[in-house]
C-alpha cells in the first residue's frame, strides 16, 4: 500500500517579513512538523564563524553543510547563537553558494516528504521553497512587509541580546541581505507564479494568522 503523501504549506518571504511566526502558528493550527529552513544556513554559517573560517568560501560551505546535525538546532542555546546578526550575514552569504544550497536542499525535502513524529503534513518557511524546494507544495504564501517595517521588527528582536544595536545598521544590513537573496543565481528569493501574496506591514500577528489560515483553507 503507497504512503499518502504530506500536505505541505511553503512560506517564503524576506527577512523579518514574519513568515516564521506565521509558519509556526499554521504548523500548531494543523499539527504539522515545522521546518525554518533558514535555520540550516544559520547553523552552517555558525559553525563556520566558530571555526575562524571565512563564511565567503564555497568549500568551507560545502563541508560545514555536510557536517550539519540537525537535531543540534532544537538546542536552546544553538537556537539563541543563531539569531546574531553576525550569524544571519554570514548566512546569507552561505545561502549563495551553489554546492550548499544543494546539500541543504535535500536535508529540506526529505523532512517535507516524510515529516518527523508521523505528521500528516510539513509547513516549511525559507526564501525559495515554493519555487525550488518544494514547487508542487498545495498551498503557497508569500509573506511580505515594507522594509522599514522589517528593519524595525528586527532592531526590536536585536536590542533584546545587543542594547546598543543602531538601527541605521539594521537597515542598512536588511537591505544588502535582500539584494543578495534576491540577485544570487541559484534559487534567488522570489513569488512563487502560484503563490498567494500576503503583507503583513499593517497587521498584528494574529490578524497576519487570521490571513494566511484563510489562505491555506480555502
Amino acid at each position: 500500500m503507497t504512503a499518502k503523501p504530506s500536505i505541505i504549506i511553503a512560506v517564503d518571504g524576506p527577512a523579518a517579513s514574519g513568515k516564521g511566526t506565521l509558519a509556526r502558528r499554521l504548523a500548531a493550527h494543523f499539527d504539522y512538523a515545522y521546518l525554518d529552513t533558514g535555520a540550516l544556513y544559520r547553523a552552517v554559517a555558525h559553525h563556520i564563524l566558530q571555526r575562524g573560517d571565512d563564511p565567503g568560501n564555497a568549500e568551507t560551505g560545502l563541508r560545514a553543510a555536510q557536517e550539519l546535525d540537525v537535531t543540534q538546532l532544537q538546542n536552546p542555546d544553538i537556537q539563541t547563537a543563531l539569531r546574531t546578526s553576525a550569524v544571519g550575514t554570514a548566512a546569507s552569504i552561505v545561502a549563495a553558494q551553489a554546492d550548499t544550497r544543494a546539500a541543504i536542499l535535500q536535508i529540506q525535502r526529505d523532512i517535507a516528504d516524510t515529516p518527523p513524529d508521523a505528521k500528516a503534513g510539513a509547513v516549511l518557511d525559507g526564501r525559495d521553497i515554493g519555487t525550488i524546494v518544494c514547487p508542487k507544495a498545495p498551498h503557497k504564501i508569500f509573506v511580505t512587509a515594507r522594509t522599514e517595517i522589517r528593519a524595525d521588527r528586527r532592531w526590536q528582536e536585536l536590542c533584546a541580546s545587543d542594547p546598543l544595536v543602531k538601527r541605521e545598521d539594521v537597515l542598512a544590513d536588511l537591505e544588502a541581505r535582500d539584494r543578495r537573496d534576491r540577485e544570487r543565481a541559484t534559487a534567488p528569493m522570489r513569488a512563487a507564479e502560484d503563490a498567494h501574496l500576503l503583507d503583513t506591514s499593517d497587521l498584528s500577528i494574529e490578524e497576519a494568522f487570521v490571513a494566511a489560515l484563510a489562505l491555506v483553507s480555502h
